[in-house]
């Protein structure tokens, strides 16, 4: 196993949430509109996720100082961007490190067309638990954030293992839980959930699944 990081847990720190809130808002309605990845998921009310998912300059920057630094990264590094959504993240990357040769994907048609034009042209849409389309390690890393909850067991042993395949180096960070209280939460906001695990049992999975990268866990305080 990799290493246990601390790299989008202080901007997760910054949004305040009404748990029990979304919860008795009609959530189930709520989850199916969600789960079409589209613009009410993204700029949509609240109650359907984000509540507009606007660019909001160097927001991203410390979580992509932080990769830059962490991973070594120079000019001509290749990264990929598992479920990159509207790729600020990469855009913030690019600003940093012009010379970085960046790809991301992701399944939502609103989300890769409102990208910043800079790195438009290097995403496309697919689906993170299919085989990618790249050769072995033909990144220097590989990235998801809160992407691969959202996929089912079966589905997490296929985009683990093609992550491990294309990266170098990899980092992956998704919603967990350490005590009931943090599973109440998250039940109450997570809206494309598929997968609920304390972290042991994503520690687990990695390992079982042969992920050897990094890892993060953010979590409903």
């Amino acid at each position: 196993m990799g290493r246990l990081l601390n790299i989008v847990t202080p901007l997760h720190r910054m949004t305040k949430r009404d748990y029990l809130a979304r919860m008795n808002d009609d959530k189930v309605t709520c989850m199916l509109k969600a789960k079409e990845y589209e613009s009410d998921y993204w700029d949509g009310d609240r109650r359907f996720g984000y509540g507009g998912y606007r660019y909001l300059e160097n927001r991203w920057t410390p979580v992509a100082k932080a990769l830059i630094e962490t991973y070594g990264l120079k000019d001509g590094s290749r990264v990929l961007d598992v479920g990159c959504g509207k790729a600020f993240l990469l855009y913030e990357m690019k600003k940093l490190l012009p010379g970085l040769e960046l790809i991301g994907f992701d399944i939502s048609h609103h989300g890769l067309a409102d990208a910043k034009p800079e790195v438009r042209d290097n995403l496309f849409l697919y689906r993170a638990q299919d085989a990618y389309p790249f050769g072995d390690k033909h990144f220097d890393l590989v990235i998801s954030l809160a992407t691969f909850h959202n996929l089912r067991l079966f589905e997490l042993k296929t985009a683990l293992a093609e992550v491990q395949r294309v990266g170098k180096q990899a980092y992956i960070m998704l919603e967990s839980y350490r005590n009931e209280r943090e599973l109440f939460n998250l039940q109450c906001w997570a809206l494309t959930a598929e997968s609920f695990f304390d972290t042991a049992e994503w520690i687990w999975l990695y390992n079982h699944f042969g992920y050897t990268g990094d890892y993060e866990f953010i979590y409903m305080e």
